[in-house]
């Protein structure tokens, strides 16, 4: 992966945690986050936001549940904490960094 690449990759988890922590209830599904992304300026495929959600829920930021074609994410209490960067995780950008 370039250091662009990866920048990006870094960047869309951080926007993904702060989507859902404006979220109610703190969730939302794939395809609304891949509509909320492409308005922040980044253009992920679908099976690209799908791959992050299963890698920050293997960091323990948000659980991912299959429902038909769609993952529903939840955030987790350690993805508050990073999406408000009170903590870091590597792999995701800090706010404001």
């Amino acid at each position: 992966m370039t250091k662009y690449a990866q920048y990006l990759a870094e960047d869309r988890r951080l926007v993904i945690l702060r989507i859902l922590s404006e979220m109610p209830a703190y969730r939302a599904n794939s395809s609304v986050i891949y509509t909320v992304l492409s308005s922040w300026g980044h253009e992920p495929s679908r099976d690209q936001v799908k791959s992050d959600l299963r890698w920050l829920e293997e960091q323990l930021l948000l659980t991912a549940e299959e429902v038909g074609s769609v993952l529903l994410a939840t955030l987790s209490e350690r993805g508050a904490d990073v999406a408000a960067g009170r903590a870091i995780v590597p792999g995701v950008k800090r706010p404001g960094a």
